[in-house]
């Protein structure tokens, strides 16, 4: 697959009028960005370019000679379903369009008809295909549970499967020209996703990043779509933008939640046009670069309070993915706490010290607010001040005993503490199913299930033996 080529399938134009198939393939490129074209003059060779060609859409005239459109249509409906066609005739009548649409046409454009509806028109089609292929894709990943390019994701850490879920989802989607949604807590790999995603759409342009968090609208189309000089006031030279120096590449735009109402017009509409103007222009440039975004607030949540407006929303999430925060991907924390302490031992020049195997246990009962940017803070800040032998727990424990074991905050939300159609349990019997939980989470380890239950291990040896029976 070439990056360069929009969309990833072939677009074949067949009609006798060469100088239409000229024209079309010309507006379409320029207008619409669609450069996978292959064009054909004569109807009856058109089964066999499908046969040869990649083809995901035809635009098709009727009346031409040797091979009707109408006749074309038919076989293409009939051999290859999957292929989406649209005719675009010369001639305006509705029966015809009617009769185009009952055989499986997906829409009919009059050649007469305004450019912009047209070109707009097949740009629908082109994401509805898309849609389709990658539906059809992920179906087969997820039903196979397979990846198939595993070394992409071999710098994320983790055998959680929830994560497996966005590494098969992101390669179905990878060959899609439409934004990404990246969401998550603060610290769970927002950026390393988009490099992943990169990566795998295999785009011959650079990943370039902007966190858009603080930036006015000013600044903010500066930033993407640069100026000409003289544009305003300092502007001694012209300079590109964000958007071109992304070229061919992928455009990651970070913390998009914070962007203002007016700079969220703006992005509107670079994604729904495809075009931009530079600062100071009146010629408008066309986005070559695949969009990301990122952000950890909740954009449902921020469109229903009007801070952010529902068409971008939507038109954002046409792929999305949600990653987990660390505190759900519990077999994660022993795979992340050996990685960060072998990579800081490396960069700090230490020897990688033996891990107490009780740290894996009490960190899997914090609730880690900062995600896997903080553990890996906690492993760097461990090994700063190690010295030799065993590693110490006191950085991990001070972090733990300043917050405790937070909840999360769903988690209680969603399920009450007790069945309301259930009597309540007395306090003995609340302590007793406290105290087994504790000990339950601490694996055992009366030190820290004590730590968590806010008393002295003594105290809590104590009421163990009390609870054992005779």
């Amino acid at each position: 697959m070439s990056s360069n080529l929009y969309p990833t399938f072939g677009v074949l134009l067949v009609d006798d009028e060469a100088p239409f198939l000229r024209s079309l393939s010309i507006a379409l490129e320029r207008r619409g960005g669609i450069n996978h074209i292959v064009r054909c003059e004569d109807s009856r060779e058109a089964m066999g370019i499908i046969a040869r060609e990649p083809i995901g859409l035809v635009l098709l005239d009727l009346t031409m000679p040797h091979l009707s459109g109408e006749a074309l249509l038919q076989r293409i409906v009939e051999e290859h379903p999957d292929i989406g066609v649209i005719i675009i005739s010369g001639l305006n009548q509705l029966e015809t369009a009617v009769n185009c649409i009952r055989l499986g046409a997906y829409d009919y454009f009059v050649k007469t008809s305004e450019e912009d509806r047209l070109i707009e028109g097949i740009r629908r089609a082109i994401r509805m295909q898309e849609m389709r292929l990658e539906n059809q894709e992920m179906r087969r990943r997820f039903l196979s549970d397979t990846l198939e390019r595993p070394e992409v994701f071999a710098d994320i850490v983790t055998r959680d499967k929830g994560m497996r879920s966005v590494f098969q989802y992101l390669e179905a989607v990878a060959g899609s020209s439409q934004p990404v949604l990246i969401t998550g807590e603060s610290g769970t790999g927002k950026e390393a996703i988009a490099q992943a995603i990169h990566t795998l759409s295999g785009r011959n342009g650079p990943l370039v990043c902007v966190n858009v968090a603080g930036l006015d609208d000013n600044i903010f189309a500066d930033t993407l779509f640069g100026h000409h000089r003289g544009a305003f006031t300092g502007a001694d030279k012209a300079r590109a933008g964000m958007i071109e120096q992304a070229g061919n590449g992928t455009l990651f735009l970070d913390e998009i939640g914070d962007l203002s109402l007016a700079s969220q017009v703006k992005l509107l509409r670079l994604l729904q046009e495809g075009e931009y103007y530079a600062l100071g222009s009146d010629r408008p440039k066309r986005i070559r670069a695949r969009v990301l975004v990122a952000t950890h607030q909740n954009l449902e949540h921020k469109q229903r309070d009007g801070a952010f407006r529902k068409d971008l929303y939507y038109r954002l999430r046409t792929h999305q993915v949600e990653l987990p925060p660390l505190r759900r991907r519990q077999d994660d924390i022993g795979l992340l706490l050996d990685y960060f302490l072998a990579q800081a031992a490396e960069e700090l020049g230490r020897t990688r010290p033996t891990v107490p195997k009780e740290l894996p246990v009490l960190l899997k009962n914090y609730a880690f607010p900062g995600n896997v940017r903080e553990l890996r803070a906690l492993c760097y800040d461990a090994l700063s001040q190690h010295r030799a032998g065993v590693l110490s727990m006191d950085v991990f424990r001070r972090v733990v005993g300043q917050s405790g074991a937070t909840p999360e905050p769903e988690t209680v939300a969603a399920s009450p503490l007790f069945a309301p159609d259930q009597p309540l349990p007395t306090l003995q019997e609340a302590a007793d199913l406290l105290v087994a939980e504790a000990m339950k989470r601490a694996q055992g380890n009366q030190s820290l299930a004590s730590r968590l239950l806010g008393v002295s291990q003594p105290a809590l040896s104590k009421r163990l033996k009390k609870s054992q029976p005779g």
